[in-house]
């Protein structure tokens, strides 16, 4: 392909799961015609660079896919990455990576059909490649927010945002308590190290959830590179008996599953033990191998064999969870701490899970944190808050320790079966009013860096909560993010992942002190550190 002047080259990835590709279609089909009235309105012609396939949908679905699409890309012409559902970045990345022409990357804005998490990942991954783009989203590309830059981009071939919120991190920014206690840290995990256990590396096609050895090992941690066929393989050989023991310790304490006879409509009691198994099996080979913190992959490989781990992932990430005894009854393993569990095994997660974990640990202050994807964001209807209010959500991974009620506020649903065959529950529940400190570890060109921020949970009325999951996926728990002093095209603008970390502080004060903590031992083992936004509401 040879575009003439005013011409502009589309392109769409994709899943690689054909169920998501085909029901996310028509909503990516509208998406694009939108987009294309935009690029006419502008005096351009959208030129798409490849067709609706024999599957029925338009996605590039595949690696191989993405390169052969490329063959016939012209690498000069300017190319929109439009995308309006979860996408898979490895497709496209070998190819916009020899782009010679401008790159813009844009998303719709819905909570239901997630473009703008796929978007973030793709803007992850292009900034650890080291590959220049300019990024755009847009609830209906009408917006003069949108229009204007989008201008620019056509023109100039680049457009850009204000991020005058994110500032590096400097001595000022410290007390000497926290500065002191942060290298401290660092110091600790650099001497005594750390193990990271990785169940198979590379979900999902999230290139900028893997960090490169040469990257990883100065801060003193080091990867177990396992397999979840041997997770897998440990679940089969896990007593039945043990395992409705952890079900029956998760109920005991208020837990509720939701479960019917039909195993590809309803979560089944089946479904249910063998995630207890599951569990079971996590603890006894991050033990096994000496592991600091696991990550299972589990979407590819393991969604043909097993119910989904989300139900697992949450439960490791909990301090107040069932007890799991060593194969020969002789002790309980990880008594009375996380398992700590980085979801989807984005490993920039799971240091900054590690990371938190030692921070609060040191503080006294609760160790629980998690990931959520940045889902989605809208006002809040019900005239609770004046506060742009985010919808942080992930299918797994959020401990009971961050819900209204503990495990009584825990429900499980049926995953999905778009994206889980095999069912599974969900480990479900509203995140409790409170102060939070947010963070994201991601891959700068050749090397490490962090944003972090403060924030607040707030609760809304079941009403507002009801239709903030009706627009999302309501399976899943959900958490109501107030982010102190950052704006919703400011995170867009900055945040380089679909993940980013949260967890609770006591109060604002404790939150606040563990921040500068956080911020002072990243800095400490090599980070560039970037505070994002102001320490409170109020600023």
């Amino acid at each position: 392909m040879k575009c003439g002047p005013k011409q502009v080259q589309l392109i769409a990835s994709g899943d690689q799961r054909l169920s998501a590709n085909v029901k996310c279609w028509p909503a990516q089909h509208e998406m694009e015609q939108t987009l294309e009235k935009a690029v006419v309105a502008a005096g351009y012609e959208l030129v798409r660079a490849h067709e609706v396939n024999a599957d029925g949908h338009g996605f590039i679905a595949s690696q191989r896919e993405g390169m052969n699409v490329f063959k016939n890309v012209d690498p000069d012409a300017p190319l929109i990455v439009a995308e309006s559902a979860w996408q898979y970045s490895h497709h496209v990345l070998a190819g916009l990576s020899t782009h010679r022409g401008p790159i813009l990357t844009v998303a719709n804005w819905s909570g239901t059909w997630p473009g703008l998490v796929g978007m973030l990942n793709l803007n992850g991954s292009l900034t650890k490649a080291g590959v220049p783009y300019s990024t755009l989203w847009s609830e209906d590309f009408t917006d003069e927010y949108f229009t204007s830059r989008f201008k620019t981009w056509l023109e100039k071939g680049e457009c850009t945002h204000a991020v005058d919120h994110v500032k590096p991190l400097t001595a000022s920014d410290l007390d000497a308590e926290s500065s002191d206690l942060g290298a401290k840290l660092a110091e600790t995990l650099r001497h005594e190290k750390a193990i990271m256990g990785v169940f198979d590396e590379g979900c999902m096609g999230m290139f900028n959830a893997i960090i490169p050895d040469h990257l990883l090992h100065p801060t003193g941690v080091y990867k177990e590179r396992l397999s979840q066929s041997a997770l897998f393989y440990e679940t089969t050989q896990t007593d039945e008996a043990e395992a409705r023991a952890v079900r029956a310790w998760m109920e005991e304490r208020g837990m509720t599953f939701h479960t019917g006879a039909v195993h590809e409509e309803h979560l089944t009691d089946d479904q249910i033990l063998k995630q207890c198994q599951m569990y079971i099996a996590a603890v006894r080979l991050a033990d096994d191998f000496g592991c600091d913190l696991i990550g299972i992959q589990y979407q590819q490989g393991l969604k043909d064999l097993t119910p989904a781990s989300d139900l697992v992932e949450g439960t490791l990430n909990a301090s107040d969870r069932p007890p799991v005894k060593s194969r020969d009854g002789s002790r309980t393993l990880y008594e009375g701490e996380p398992v700590t569990h980085f979801n989807e095994v984005d490993e920039c997660a799971g240091l900054d899970g590690l990371i938190t974990n030692r921070v609060q640990k040191a503080l006294g202050q609760p160790v629980e944190n998690t990931l959520h994807d940045v889902r989605w964001g809208d006002p809040d209807r019900s005239g609770t808050t004046d506060d742009y209010v985010w919808v942080f959500e992930i299918s797994g991974s959020a401990p009971p320790e961050h819900f209204i009620g503990g495990w009584s506020g825990a429900e499980g649903f049926r995953q999905p079966a778009m994206y889980f065959p095999n069912g599974g529950s969900t480990l479900r529940g509203i995140s409790k009013p409170g102060e939070i400190v947010w963070s994201r570890i991601y891959l700068d060109g050749d090397s490490l860096a962090m944003d972090i921020g403060r924030g607040g949970v707030v609760e809304l009325p079941r009403e507002e909560t009801e239709r903030r999951w009706r627009s999302t996926t309501p399976e899943w728990p959900i958490m109501h993010a107030v982010l102190y002093g950052v704006s919703r095209d400011q995170l867009m603008a900055q945040h380089k992942a679909n993940h980013v970390q949260v967890y609770y502080g006591t109060d604002a004060e404790a939150a606040t002190k563990s921040l500068r903590v956080k911020a002072a031992m990243a800095e400490a083992l090599g980070m560039k550190v970037n505070l994002c936004g102001t320490l409170s509401r109020e600023g």
